[in-house]
């Protein structure tokens, strides 16, 4: 695998740097010289790379959503004939991993949806995408599950994926009030090992 050259290193160093920051002090809470510092990247040098803070937020929101969609496309990879078993063991190590950081963060999108997601058409168009990427990876897991015969099929896969995202964005919020693993952890048993069973 070729090294990166200097220009793609900064640029990935500002995008997980993004990350950082919005997710402890959100968008709006974040100056552009704070992330430049951080990586030592003068400011003259940040419109190499984004037109403007808005686009680095919509670039921010792709590059965090990248790791999860591999990660679920690994498992689904190695599913073998139990697609369904797939999903659930994805959710149960994000569980195990929001429990080892104290319930810090949750997710950025969920995050960025209430605070910017009706604010900047950029970010919003950039959200949509992502969610969109994501809840099409579970609806082909899901679709594939049915297949196997061991999810409803009264139900469409899409409907499926998107009561599960919508119910995972709902339990992450009541899980950092709460600092506690138990929304999350009933969001994926009532859905994954009851309603979405056949």
């Amino acid at each position: 695998m070729p090294k990166p050259n200097k220009k793609e290193f900064n640029r990935e160093s500002l995008l997980n740097q993004g990350v950082v920051f919005f997710m402890n002090q959100g968008y709006h809470g974040t100056g552009l010289q704070e992330i430049l510092d951080a990586v030592n990247v003068p400011k003259g040098s940040f419109y190499n790379y984004f037109s403007s803070k808005e686009e680095f937020g919509a670039a921010v929101i792709q590059h965090y959503i990248e790791p999860f969609i591999s990660r679920l496309s690994l498992h689904l990879q190695q599913s073998g004939s139990d697609a369904l078993g797939a999903i659930r063991r994805y959710f149960d190590e994000l569980i195990v991993e929001l429990e080892e950081n104290k319930f810090k963060g949750g997710c950025l999108l969920g995050s960025l949806m209430g605070e910017i997601g009706s604010t900047s058409d950029v970010c919003q168009q950039s959200l949509q995408s992502a969610i969109a990427r994501y809840r099409d990876l579970l609806q082909s897991g899901l679709a594939q599950a049915q297949q196997q015969g061991s999810v409803r099929t009264d139900k469409t896969p899409e409907e499926m994926a998107d009561l599960l995202i919508n119910t995972w964005q709902g339990a992450l919020l009541r899980m950092q009030i709460e600092k506690s693993s138990a929304p999350v952890k009933q969001c994926c048993h009532d859905l994954l090992n009851d309603f979405f069973i056949r």
